[in-house]
């Protein structure tokens, strides 16, 4: 029991040093509170939210301290307490250090300390040249004085031994030493649920510097330098030299007239965007599919208009909401969503459509934090963000969430209340494992992923009857209606992962704002989901300038080609043929394209997965 007990008073010190921290940071940026009008009561939540970030960089810190104990169970060995001393001296100086550093660095990036602000130590004679002497000494100040500080208490008030255990109480001993292991992993992974914690788990404000302040400092650096890490081990992409790379990739994106067909019936119509878990393309009737999956969606194609050519560049959610919002296709190895340092050098289509004047939510039913989804979400500018435990407590939920057929209503309801124009966002969660939709499972014959196929012909149902519903609000007729999928999934067809059949996604565009002449129509133009915000925004009139990657479907004279990633390769698509190669081995997962092209496209692939992680690296 002793070991728990020490444990606990070292818990506790850590979570007195993060706080204390967040003190010193509010007060500094106390200027920036009263300039946003932030409520003292909104400040304190980020204590609240900061709890549970908190506990699980505390937990990480005292695995150390808990093996030390363990071992002081048994034997007496007088230089680990010397060791535990130093090792929680580093500790504690280190996460000074990274606390007083943000000080600075937020200031100047809006953003936490990591590793791409790290990198500058390399020459720290321009770090130190670029501070002020005011800077410099608060830095030194507030690491030295702390750090004695709370050294000091440590020592006098948390620091104890164990003496060894009696030799009669070894299973007394090992119940107690599994007991205290089981609650540090509980502590580190925030409890046991299917989602660990992550670093969007503190968001909850609209004020960045909230949300940022939540964040625990230790944290947010550690799993940044390891991202990072994991991205140069793994720096295998660069196959041609740079500046050839870059000239290619310019030159495919190469555009010789900005024009638009306009699909629209008015110019500034309000949005519904759903977002379907993991529907693939071979689960839609006109994509290839068996009419009984998905009849509710063939149902709405008569009024809509079907991309049949649409693919989605990843297989996470994450990479399908970076390539929505920003533009972003999805990277090999990383995410956009793990690196909060970055979200702010790269565009927003929220921010975009705020500017014109509209109000932006987005609804999901599960747990945001998920792949840093929140974080990255309030970093674009959403008016307002609603998840899972913001749904009424009395709604039935699975594992994951609230099922799609109790979201809808909610989702259905909000939008009625909304400002317009509105862009209305809603993701579902029925089809994502461990598929348990209420309903069961009716369709019987499917032999392969049954339960995924059986989610969605739910999800199916449940988006057939939410437009249906939709159809009566006062809002459809000026409204635009996009449906589409985040990625795809493995299905009955059994397609491989490593090829574009299994990346074709469905695309629909519906709603009263939609013009008559686009409807019961198919689309075949050649595109995927990273040119969706190019493409609304020139059907709004607005400039996509900012979205390099992201192509206006609608524009004649823009290239068609579909890139998606794998962690070691690509795919690339033209309209002549498609390549996926593993660049580690040079090994074709498919190339099917003429000889003469052959060269042509397997380059034009190489150069674009190598510029989009070189250019992504150096935002």
């Amino acid at each position: 029991m002793r070991i728990i007990i020490n444990l606990v008073k070292q818990l506790l010190f850590w979570l007195i040093v993060f706080s204390v921290q967040r003190i010193i940071f509010l007060f500094y940026y106390l200027k920036l509170l009263k300039v946003d009008h932030i409520h003292i009561g909104e400040v304190l939540q980020s204590f609240y939210h900061a709890l549970s970030l908190d506990i699980s960089t505390a937990c990480y810190i005292l695995v150390i301290p808990f093996f030390i104990y363990l071992v002081q169970r048994f034997y007496t060995i007088k230089w680990l307490n010397v060791f535990h001393k130093i090792y929680t001296a580093l500790a504690l100086l280190l996460y000074l250090m990274i606390s007083a550093g943000e000080l600075g660095l937020y200031g100047e990036w809006k953003t936490k300390l990591s590793y791409k602000a790290l990198a500058y130590f390399r020459h720290p004679d321009e770090v130190f040249n670029s501070a002020t002497t005011t800077e410099i000494v608060l830095f030194f100040t507030l690491v030295t004085g702390q750090f004695i500080l709370f050294y000091f208490l440590y020592k006098k008030y948390v620091f104890s031994t164990l003496p060894p255990q009696k030799r009669h109480q070894p299973l007394l001993t090992i119940g107690l030493s599994l007991l205290t292991a089981f609650l540090l992993f509980y502590g580190i992974r925030d409890g046991l649920k299917a989602i660990p914690i992550t670093v969007s788990e503190p968001y909850f404000s609209r004020h960045n510097i909230l949300n940022q302040t939540a964040v625990n400092s230790g944290y947010s650096l550690a799993f940044n330098i390891i991202d990072y890490l994991e991205i140069a081990k793994h720096n295998f992409f660069k196959t041609i030299p740079d500046a050839e790379a870059e000239k290619i990739v310019k030159s495919i994106h190469y555009t010789k007239k900005d024009t638009t067909i306009n699909i629209l019936r008015i110019k500034r119509p309000n949005i519904v965007l759903v977002l379907l878990e993991s529907f693939s393309g071979d689960l839609i009737e006109s994509l290839g599919g068996d009419p009984r999956i998905a009849p509710r969606f063939h149902h709405l194609e008569k009024d809509g208009l079907l991309f049949t050519n649409f693919y989605a560049t990843g297989n996470r959610s994450q990479q399908a909401i970076g390539s929505l919002y920003a533009g972003l296709p999805a990277l090999p190895v990383t995410t956009l969503s793990d690196h909060p340092e970055k979200y702010k050098a790269f565009p927003s289509l929220i921010q975009k459509l705020k500017k014109a004047g509209y109000y932006s939510s987005f609804y999901f039913a599960g747990q945001l934090e998920y792949g840093n989804i929140k974080s990255f979400l309030s970093a674009t500018g959403f008016d307002r963000l609603v998840e899972g435990k913001d749904f009424d407590a009395s709604l039935p939920r699975g594992s994951l969430g609230v099922p799609d057929g109790y979201m809808f209503p909610v989702f259905l309801k909000a939008i009625g209340k909304m400002p317009r124009p509105f862009f209305a966002n809603a993701f579902t969660i029925s089809s994502h494992s461990p598929y348990d939709q209420p309903g069961g499972r009716p369709l019987t014959w499917v032999k392969i992923e049954n339960k995924f196929v059986n989610s969605a012909h739910y999800t199916d149902k449940c988006l057939g009857d939410f437009i249906e519903q939709a159809k009566q609000q006062t809002w459809w007729d000026s409204t635009l209606v996009i449906i589409l999928a985040d990625h795809s999934h493995m299905s009955y067809h059994n397609y491989p992962l490593w090829s574009f059949k299994y990346h074709h996604i469905p695309l629909l565009l519906t709603g009263g704002a939609l013009d008559t002449a686009w409807r019961g129509k198919q689309y075949n133009r050649l595109c995927s989901n990273v040119d969706v915000p190019a493409t609304i925004l020139h059907q709004f009139g607005l400039s996509s300038d900012d979205f390099f990657w992201s192509k206006n479907a609608f524009n004649p004279y823009s290239p068609q080609f579909a890139f998606f990633e794998l962690h070691y390769g690509f795919g690339w698509k033209r309209t002549y043929g498609e390549i996926v190669m593993n660049i580690t081995n040079n090994y074709y997962y498919e190339k099917n394209v003429p000889k003469s092209k052959k060269n042509t496209l397997e380059k034009e692939g190489r150069a674009y997965v190598q510029y989009l992680l070189e250019s992504f690296l150096k935002k």
